[in-house]
């Protein structure tokens, strides 16, 4: 149970570094007069749309096999990473 505690946390935490979203909240921190109402909400947001990620696994878990979701997945991570390459998202 903690090498998938600890190996989801890896995933996640380096997934997240650089993105649109820390960006945005680096930003909402800066024009904060305190910082800790945006850690908050944003540590919430996090946590929240972790939980409905793990719901909707669990029940889309029941009808499709995970290899096809795993496969399906990395096609969606290569097209949005050659449409965001081009230039067209």
């Amino acid at each position: 149970m903690l090498r998938v505690i600890f190996s989801t946390f890896i995933i996640v935490f380096l997934a997240e570094l650089g993105d649109k979203t820390q960006l945005q909240t680096m930003l909402l921190a800066t024009q904060s007069e305190s910082v800790w109402p945006v850690f908050i909400g944003s540590s919430l947001a996090l946590i929240l749309s972790s939980f409905v990620g793990v719901i909707a696994a669990t029940y889309i878990n029941k009808f499709i096999n995970p290899q096809y979701l795993q496969t399906a997945a990395g096609v969606i991570f290569i097209i949005i990473g050659f449409l965001t390459l081009s230039g067209k998202l």
